[in-house]
């Protein structure tokens, strides 16, 4: 894998710049599943919290 990428750095013009663009979308990737990973975690607390309300207030019940 290695030795691929040292042939195409040499062969080609404008490659390393490809590598970056390629970097940056990959970062881009991994920050956008992160945050929407930590964003639904998030609002599912919230819906958990707002059902256990909503069913002891119907319910008149204090247990869980």
């Amino acid at each position: 894998m290695l030795d691929f990428l040292k042939r195409r750095l040499k062969s080609e013009k404008g490659a390393m710049d490809k590598i970056l663009v390629t970097l940056l979308l990959v970062i881009v990737g991994v920050g956008a599943v992160v945050g929407l990973n930590t964003w639904v975690d998030g609002e599912k607390t919230k819906v958990e919290t707002a059902a256990t309300n909503k069913i002891t207030e119907v319910t008149g019940s204090t247990s869980e």
